[in-house]
């Protein structure tokens, strides 16, 4: 699964190594902010894919795929790394000043660094030990940050984009109806413990 995961990344990163080239590439007029915005497209699916674990593997009986839910974690934890990162390394050169600069600048930068900070926690905490020593109730409260890291995810992409928005509100859906069935089970099971 991780080798699986990280083949966007290896993807993109030979389009960069083109682009530097000046070898025809994928990435667009500019290849820094091509690479930005794909970052930030796997980040979203790697988050849809964690959350969508649960809900198929209680429609479809297929418990299997639970062992898989850390892992698409991580891997969005590592392209919103890749996606911060190429913004203040490879956009910004890593000028400090500047990325602060920039990010208390524009609300949309605010809302994905607060998201990025968000997820930080969550992925330090993936581990069974982590679990063990934070008991299973807390690292759940702990863990119910993904559904705000989501939340801040679809803001920062919606202010993002300058004129079509057909994207955030396509993933703003599909985070919906995962959310939807999560209180929908949430409810069922409320009402049958009170029976």
């Amino acid at each position: 699964m991780w080798l699986l995961g990280a083949l966007p990344a290896l993807w993109l990163a030979w389009q960069l190594w083109r682009a530097w080239n000046g070898e025809p590439h994928t990435l667009g007029r500019e290849p820094v902010k091509g690479l930005e915005h794909a970052t930030g497209d796997w980040t979203i699916r790697f988050l849809a894919a964690t959350l969508a674990v649960t809900p198929l593997r209680q429609l479809t009986g297929w418990n299997w795929l639970a062992r898989y839910r850390r892992i698409l974690g991580l891997l969005a934890f590592g392209y919103a790394c890749t996606h911060l990162t190429t913004y203040a390394v490879l956009d910004l050169e890593l000028d400090l000043g500047e990325v602060a600069h920039e990010i208390v600048k524009r609300p949309y930068l605010v809302v994905g660094f607060t998201a990025w900070l968000l997820l930080l926690p969550l992925a330090v905490t993936s581990t069974t030990g982590w679990i063990r020593r934070l008991g299973g109730k807390r690292w759940d409260r702990l863990h119910a940050a993904v559904y705000a890291v989501v939340a801040l995810g679809l803001v920062h992409f919606w202010w993002s984009q300058k004129k079509d928005k057909s994207d955030p509100l396509a993933w703003a859906l599909v985070f919906a109806v995962l959310f939807a069935w999560r209180a929908w089970r949430a409810v069922v099971r409320r009402r049958d413990r009170g029976r």
